[in-house]
């Protein structure tokens, strides 16, 4: 029987890489693990998502080239500097002269009322665990539109203070200073046609009908599958059953046009089948992850990119405090009997510093990742000016997990020991293999204790996170744009997204978090998340294992690959394929 499934699985893997994409010459086949969740700006926020935005729309500014702190006009004339008077006094008041001479996709002119349309837009759409959260925070002052019952709590009237257009000019007023706020626009103010949304049945713009497009289902929008930029590709289709999207080069874009003739992605979940593509010529770039990197080493038809940096903390492990148990088998009998857990099981401190000290950081380092990734302490990654490696951090010691467990519940859990599910969204051989080596060393402990592990396709994956349903998960991050803030808050603050997601709140962060993104002082800012990551130790609200590198591995015909931390994918106008 074994040996059927064996020649079964063989024929699989043939069998996907003889549907693959036809190699044409000019055509760039590149093989990822992720699947798109929606092009429409306001709804995605995945990093494979906005990775192929960032080849449809363009921004305001951009980053130039590999770097995160300089930038370059795009939309915009120049890039807004207290110098050029284009960022007050005050730091309040950003101005965009809006370029006249580009064109969106389908030939209408861009215009600054199209700036202003995509920004508005952004921010009043504020869908559930969508990214609104990022210009909304910095523009208006809030996180969300709506507060905890859903009730829409927002005066439009702000918006229209806070966005506004002066014939060419995109006036931005922010309501405080907001240190990172080019970053954010440098990566998340993708403009798309307002005439064309409109006629196509999204927001008209207007204070009437903005609360219609509030929180709306992700399949109820138009720009779903299909996408108006001015970028230097054009969405040609995205065949979602099939998990493939086709780009054609826009031939009129501002900057000249691409010098490939479009992108195939392909959703490739299994590394050895990616290889296996890759190896063949069936593909032409691949995301690799890190531990199968050394098959392929010596393969003179390959480079591999294996240490690219990268402002990502993952795997990350997540305690959930409050459990949503109905109907929910992940916490078994619901109850400390041996048989499963309570729904606010991880809320004694105990249990959390028990589990953070039974993970295995070095195995996890050097065997699975080949050393090639830099332990991590808290959520803030190399690269950023607050990072130190020594930070506090938790080490392997079996010895202390035991004495925390002992003492959790008054000595219950290690008594009845327990039951749950701890879940990884599959595809990721990293957080699948975190979550192996959590399970074989908590369980070596006591032989009452029980996790089962289970792997969940990504939509699935987070649905379940943001309904609290999974007691324990394994995720990760990488930045939207680079700054702490950006690893803090969606960690650590109690509005952020995994600490909702964890029903986790502490009050002292809450009040470091909003300061240090309030402080225009350089050095202010790294003191006081330097305290952020301390005060993130004592929660022990989360397992930090890693801050993993980035990988790409393309064939040797491939040129002009250029890569930046921020992207969360390939930035495919600079490449091109060699005869």
């Amino acid at each position: 029987m074994k040996k059927i499934l064996s020649l079964l699985c063989v024929f699989c893997i043939f069998s996907l890489i003889s549907c693959a994409p036809k190699q044409q010459n000019n055509i760039l086949t590149v093989a990822i693990v992720g699947e798109a969740e929606s092009f429409d700006p306001v709804f995605s926020y995945d990093g494979f998502t906005h990775g192929v935005l960032l080849n449809i729309y363009d921004t305001l500014i951009k980053f130039k080239g590999s770097s995160l702190t300089e930038f370059e006009p795009l939309i915009a004339q120049e890039v807004p500097t207290r110098e050029n008077g284009l960022i007050s006094p005050d730091g309040k008041t950003y101005v965009f002269n809006i370029r006249k001479d580009i064109k969106f996709h389908d030939g209408s002119p861009l215009t600054a009322e199209d700036a202003a349309y995509s920004l508005k837009r952004f921010l009043i759409s504020d869908a559930v665990s969508g990214p609104s959260t990022l210009l909304l925070e910095p523009i208006l002052g809030v996180t969300s539109t709506r507060d905890a019952k859903g009730a829409i709590t927002l005066d439009y009237k702000t918006v229209e203070e806070a966005v506004q257009v002066q014939g060419d000019k995109l006036i931005i007023k922010l309501k405080r200073p907001f240190a990172p706020l080019l970053s954010i626009l440098a990566r998340w103010s993708y403009v798309i046609s307002k005439d064309w949304a409109v006629k196509n049945g999204e927001w008209d713009g207007t204070e009437a009908t903005w609360k219609n497009y509030n929180n709306k289902g992700k399949g109820e929008s138009y720009l779903f599958d299909k996408a108006n930029g001015s970028g230097p590709f054009m969405l040609q289709r995205w065949d979602n059953a099939a998990k493939r999207i086709y780009l054609t080069a826009n031939k009129d874009y501002i900057l000249g046009a691409p010098k490939l003739d479009g992108v195939q992605l392909i959703t490739v979940p299994e590394q050895s089948t990616m290889r296996l593509m890759l190896e063949s010529g069936d593909i032409d770039i691949a995301e690799i992850a890190p531990a199968f990197t050394d098959q392929i080493a010596d393969n003179p038809d390959l480079v591999v990119q294996d240490r690219l940096p990268r402002l990502k903390t993952d795997p990350v492990i997540f305690f959930t405090f409050n459990i949503n148990p109905e109907a929910n088998p992940d916490i078994g009998s619901g109850r400390l009997d041996g048989k499963g857990i309570t729904p606010d099981f991880f809320q004694d401190i105990n249990i959390r510093k028990a589990f953070a000290n039974a993970f295995d950081y070095d195995a996890f380092v050097n065997d699975s990742m080949g050393g090639k990734a830099p332990r991590a302490c808290g959520p803030v990654p190399p690269g950023l000016a607050s990072y130190e490696k020594s930070s506090p951090c938790y080490n392997f010691d079996l010895k202390k997990a035991e004495e925390y467990f002992k003492k959790a519940y008054n000595g219950k859990v290690w008594e009845n020991g327990f039951t749950f599910t701890l879940t990884y969204n599959t595809g990721s051989q990293m957080r699948q293999t975190a979550c192996e080596i959590l399970k074989r060393n908590i369980e070596s402990l006591n032989p009452k204790f029980n996790i089962e592990l289970r792997g969940v396709p990504w939509a699935s994956f987070l649905e379940k996170t943001q309904a609290s349903k999974m007691p324990l998960w394994a995720r990760g991050w990488i930045a939207d744009y680079p700054d702490e803030h950006n690893f803090v808050f969606p960690f650590l603050h109690s509005k952020g997204r995994y600490a909702v997601a964890q029903s986790f709140k502490d009050p002292a962060l809450d009040a470091l978090i909003d300061e240090a993104v309030r402080s225009t002082d350089p050095a202010r800012r790294i003191k006081l998340y330097r305290r952020i990551q301390d005060l993130s130790y004592n929660a022990a609200a989360q397992i930090y294992t890693i801050h993993s590198p980035g990988v790409w591995v393309y064939r040797k015909e491939v040129k002009g690959f250029t890569d930046n931390p921020v992207f969360m994918g390939i930035y495919f106008y600079p490449i091109y394929k060699e005869a």
